[in-house]
């Protein structure tokens, strides 16, 4: 085995936004840190994309907001359509004009953002090593060490702390014997990047099409004229066959004449799931590492960025001896209680209206309070401030 690389304070471990987040404000803290990603490259399969306002105070913390809000849009407006009858009921965040910073959501592929907090880390001087797979690591009182392959062989690495963010596979979690407790959904999801103009069929930026068989979430992705689609089928049916099934979907579904063209797709499996812990030891366990959710409504990235807004902070007041380990403790339980109190079953019931609505009388009873939403400005902001619920109060002193 090749000598330890030179130690730091900490070892990142995943190269996604998560990750690449966390490394830039511990450096911006006056952290040494260094970044481990598995992949050759940041990852550019379709993933999330929407980024929701209450996020973006802390990414504007981060010193990212602007040149994410260049790269991608921002929107206000989304709109529940309902397949079999055409039922469209629109929302906005204009409620929150005058009442927050950030009264939008913010459209980015998660890659982009991830490539926007690698500039700046390469710009402060921060290591971020990729294709360095992590399947081993060792406690102490003092520190931990990683083992990890790579195309020239095992490596180590050693820091004062990990933070694992490497997702839901993580294989950190699983060189700590830590499990993934939950289930996974019944459904694979199949994200579709496609050119299609939805817009000029009066589709907004955001719609989701209710329905039991063509429910569907759409989101414009750029100005370019790709849009994701995402929607899913059983997992019963084979993997490798979905680009055969997917031209029908997509058939029923698209407006007008419904020639698209596929620019990327990915099936994937959905779950509910915790670690047990978000702490073990010197290791802490953040986004999907910790915790997956399903992606209906955005909240599995949402909440891996609220883990990171509070994570780094707290971390860098523990290496600057302003503040005890505790703080480490409190992360863990309040990131996991957010999780399984609020996000968790906030996308569950996300999925279920929008692809589940099989109940005649239970989808007449949503729909009823959707429209009363849509139509009372007071129950839209009541609503849009719900995304506050992911959220956890700064747990140092600033």
């Amino acid at each position: 085995m090749s000598a330890p690389a030179p130690d730091v304070d900490v070892l990142v471990v995943g190269g996604g936004p998560v990750g690449m987040l966390n490394a830039l404000g511990l450096a911006r803290a006056g952290v040494s840190v260094r970044v481990l990603e598995a992949e050759p490259a940041i990852v550019q399969s379709p993933r999330a994309m929407v980024y929701h306002w209450a996020a973006l105070e802390g990414l504007d913390r981060l010193g990212v907001l602007d040149e994410a809000m260049r790269r991608g849009f921002t929107k206000q407006e989304s709109t529940y359509r309902v397949f079999r009858t055409g039922e469209a009921i629109d929302l906005t965040l204009s409620v929150l004009e005058g009442q927050v910073a950030h009264p939008y959501n913010l459209h980015l592929g998660q890659h982009q953002l991830a490539e926007i907090a690698l500039e700046q880390l390469v710009a402060l001087g921060v290591p971020v090593h990729f294709g360095v797979r992590v399947n081993g690591v060792t406690q102490s009182d003092h520190g931990a060490r990683v083992s990890a392959v790579t195309a020239v062989g095992p490596v180590e690495f050693g820091s004062r702390w990990v933070i694992a963010a490497d997702g839901a596979r993580s294989g950190v979690r699983a060189a700590l014997g830590i499990p993934f407790e939950g289930f996974t959904w019944e459904e694979r999801f199949v994200a579709t990047n496609i050119r299609f103009d939805f817009q000029a069929h009066g589709f907004a930026r955001s719609t989701m099409i209710v329905d039991p068989r063509y429910g569907a979430i759409i989101a414009k992705i750029d100005d370019t004229g790709l849009w994701r689609l995402t929607y899913c089928e059983s997992r019963d049916l084979p993997a490798e066959t979905v680009l055969e099934r997917m031209p029908a979907f997509l058939k029923a579904v698209l407006p007008g004449d419904g020639k698209y063209e596929l620019d990327q797709f990915t099936p994937y499996r959905m779950h509910q799931r915790a670690a047990p812990t978000f702490r073990a030891g010197r290791v802490l366990l953040a986004g999907d590492a910790a915790h997956a959710t399903n992606p209906s409504g955005g909240l599995g990235l949402t909440s891996g960025l609220f883990d990171t807004f509070v994570l780094y902070d707290a971390l860098a007041g523990v290496l600057r001896g302003a503040e005890s380990e505790d703080v480490l403790d409190r992360y863990a339980d309040e990131r996991r209680r957010v999780f399984l109190e609020n996000a968790s079953p906030t996308a569950s019931e996300n999925k279920r209206f929008v692809y589940h609505s099989h109940d005649p009388e239970r989808l007449e009873s949503d729909l009823a309070a959707l429209r009363r939403v849509g139509s009372d400005e007071s129950l839209q902001r009541e609503r849009a401030f719900g995304i506050r619920r992911l959220e956890t109060a700064p747990l140092v002193r600033l």
